[in-house]
This record gives structure tokens, C-alpha cells and sequence, in this order.
């Protein structure tokens, strides 16, 4: 799905795409992905533009239990409250980690289950994250890209302890030991950004699970977000990852910042509802809300 945004009381708007693909060696794709971007006579609009993605874990479709509940959540909390976008985020990921568990003890067929994930919200020309897990929020600015969200596995902390060289923790066993995820403890503690991040036109964005993250290189990345459209970046994302093994479920989102085009009185785009995909039994149905590109 291709979308644009205006970011909201700024000269800029966010065009992006997100997509997620079940890859080619698992049945059940556990991995949600959420795009809003508002319209402007929306009163969520001042919010700004939203987009996350969770990689869901549990057996038995619990997973995809978790990571739908924590998108619906998530998104329906950020928007809810007139808070700033590190307040509004800190309790969607507060709210979203309290479903899960709350779920949990209902569905017994549930328990255990958890889930990633990694958000950005757009505001005011300002881009925020919130963070749990390992799925991944990277910024390609002036040919650079560079990784925004701090990975919490075993081997990442231990690499920032200087315990292991990046080296050594390629090669060692125990990688996808993921140190904090929603619904896996009563209280979580999220990475959140203390200031927001001041974009410029040129920039991009991109939100990915470990079934990328685990089979493009960053250069690969960059190279593909450089080269193509969001919509296109995605599909050729998605593709390197499938093409590498793609032994994992596959999620991506990649959002350009544009000038904002000049305001017209009539051609307002429409928002989009969208379902991303029928979700388990008792679990809540995920949308993305958008503005159409057109």
C-alpha cells in the first residue's frame, strides 16, 4: 500500500508504502504493519502520521494474536491522546503491553506469546521512536543510512558491552535471545526518543522485522531505498530478502519527507481503510488508515 502524509503544522509531508510478506519457509505470517497518515480535515491529523511494525512470537497463531493487538492498540492510543508524541507513545506501548498479557490470561492457549515492536511517529517536522525489541528503524540521509533503534538480543548487549566484538557475535550461538518484548513481563521499559529527530526534504525512513534486517546488509538497504520509490523499495526489499532464504516472515515499511505541495481548495485525497489481513479468533482487526497518493 502506497500512502502520503502531511506532516502535521510543518512544510513537509511523509509518502510512503509498507508491505509484509510471509516468506519461504514458515505457514503463518505473525508480522503486523500499520501506516496512518491522517487526512488534513481529520481531527487526528494534528497528531501526525504513525507507522509501526510488530513481529509477533508464540505458538499456535499466538504471535499473530500478539502483534495485531499490539498494532491496534498502539495506534489506537497515540491518536487518542492530546499528549506529545514521546507521552503518547510511552503509553500506547504501555497500554498495547497490558493487552497482551490481559489476552494472555484469558486465552490459555495463548500464554507466553509476545511480540516486537517499533514505531515512528511524524510530527511538526519531528520524527520520534518508540522501541521493544529487535525489529529494526533505520534513517538514510545524504547517501548514509543509519540505524536508530538499538537492537535488544542477547548478542547486541553483549556487543555493547563490549563483551563481544560484532565479529564474534555473528558467529555465536543464542542471536535471537530478544531481551524485552510487549506481553512477556508485567512492566517493559521502552527505548523512546528524549528529543525528536528534525527531518529534512530528502530524507528517508525505513521499518523492517529481522526477516530483512537478518538478510540485507545495510549497504544493500540503502542501496534499494536510494534507487526506488517507497512502494517499489519495498517490493525489491522483500525480494532480496526471499532471494537470501527468506526464513522468516518479511515486514518493511520506507517513507520519503517531501515539500509539501501547495494547498488547493478542491482534490482533497480520501482516507483509505484497509485490512491487512483476517486476524485470529478473539483477536482485533488491524486497519491502516491512509491518504491515498493520486
Amino acid at each position: 500500500m502506497t500512502a502520503a502524509g502531511q506532516a502535521n503544522g510543518a512544510s513537509l509531508r511523509v509518502a510512503g508504502a509498507m508491505r509484509t510478506d510471509v516468506g519461504r519457509v514458515r505457514s503463518l505470517n505473525e508480522d503486523t504493519v500499520v501506516f496512518v497518515a491522517p487526512a488534513e480535515h481529520d481531527p487526528e491529523a494534528r497528531r501526525g502520521m504513525l507507522a509501526l511494525v510488530a513481529d509477533g512470537m508464540g505458538g499456535h497463531a499466538a504471535g499473530e494474536v500478539a502483534s495485531a493487538l499490539a498494532a491496534e492498540v498502539v495506534r489506537r492510543v497515540y491518536f487518542s491522546l492530546d499528549k506529545s508524541p514521546l507521552e503518547a507513545l510511552r503509553a500506547a506501548f504501555d497500554a498495547a503491553n497490558r493487552a497482551i498479557l490481559d489476552y494472555a490470561a484469558k486465552h490459555p492457549d495463548c500464554a507466553g506469546m509476545g511480540t516486537t515492536c517499533t514505531a515512528i511517529a511524524v510530527r511538526d517536522g519531528c520524527l520520534w521512536l518508540a522501541h521493544v525489541g529487535d525489529s529494526r528503524a533505520y534513517i538514510l540521509r545524504d547517501g548514509e543510512l543509519t540505524q536508530l533503534s538499538e537492537d535488544q538480543t542477547l548478542h547486541a548487549q553483549l556487543v555493547r558491552d563490549g563483551v563481544l566484538t560484532a565479529e564474534e557475535a555473528e558467529r555465536s550461538p543464542g542471536g535471537n535471545v530478544i531481551l524485552q518484548a510487549l506481553g512477556t513481563r508485567q512492566e517493559i521499559a521502552p527505548a523512546l526518543s528524549s528529543e525528536g529527530l528534525r527531518l529534512r526534504v530528502g530524507d528517508r525512513f525505513i521499518l523492517c522485522s529481522d526477516g530483512l534486517s537478518n538478510l540485507a546488509s545495510n549497504d544493500e538497504i540503502a542501496d534499494i531505498v536510494s534507487r526506488h520509490t517507497p512502494s517499489e523499495a519495498c517490493g525489491a526489499l522483500i525480494a532480496a530478502a526471499l532471494a537470501a532464504g527468506g526464513y522468516d516472515n518479511i515486514s518493511v515499511g520506507v517513507f520519503a519527507i517531501e515539500r509539501a505541495a501547495p494547498k488547493h481548495s478542491s482534490g482533497q485525497a480520501a482516507t483509505q481503510r484497509i485490512t491487512i489481513a483476517d486476524p485470529p479468533t478473539g483477536a482485533p482487526t488491524v486497519k491502516i488508515e491512509a491518504i491515498a497518493e493520486g
